[in-house]
């Protein structure tokens, strides 16, 4: 009898055996699909700051270049048309003579009120530049960047502020250094030169 008490024992005590074994398994598998989905989120995480670490490289890169000034909405740029300049180019084996249409892009107005006053010198020093090119050198399109940078340098100096022209060497940037306040191209007055009409004939 005692024979059959122990496999009358042992007959009740498998049933839990078996609860115990799928309780394990799907607490396993809760587990498992628990640390699939945090290791995937892990990655997709990982994955999106790399591209933010890309894209914010790329934004450290961007200011080798020059970018273009935005105003706020609240203040929108100033522009002063200067009359238009006629003048006769520096070609030796023909007459030939450009009319430029040239408007300055300000800070605000109080600047285009500050530049009216020195517009003599101004337009002086913009026909003195003028009158040194060539019409080979107006109708590309990198003679016109210069130009553009050279007018700016033009505008601003009466204002006491010395930038370095586009032809300018070491020497004469630290000659000019020396004699005049230089200021960074982001706190210049003059944020562009646009040409309103450009005709050389």
């Amino acid at each position: 009898m005692s024979a059959a008490a122990a496999s009358g024992a042992a007959t009740t005590a498998a049933p839990p055996a078996k609860g115990r074994k799928k309780l394990i398994i799907l607490v396993a598998t809760a587990l498992l699909v628990a640390a699939g989905a945090g290791g995937g989120g892990l990655v997709y995480m990982k994955k999106k700051a790399a591209e933010a670490a890309a894209a914010e490289a790329d934004d450290d890169d961007a200011p080798l270049q020059r970018k273009p000034a935005r105003h706020a909405a609240a203040q929108p740029p100033a522009f002063l048309p200067l009359e238009p300049f006629i003048v006769n180019l520096a070609d030796k084996e023909v007459d030939r003579y450009a009319q430029i249409g040239v408007t300055l892009e300000l800070d605000d107005a109080k600047t285009a009120d500050q530049l009216k006053a020195y517009m003599p010198a101004i337009r002086n020093g913009i026909l003195m530049v003028l009158a040194h090119k060539n019409s080979a050198e107006l109708l590309e399109r990198k003679g016109k960047e210069t130009l553009a940078a050279e007018i700016m340098r033009e505008a601003v100096k009466p204002l006491g502020i010395e930038i370095d022209g586009p032809e300018a060497d070491a020497e004469d940037a630290a000659a000019a250094r020396g004699k005049k306040k230089t200021r960074a191209e982001a706190e210049l007055p003059v944020k562009h030169v646009h040409f309103s009409n450009f005709i050389i004939q």
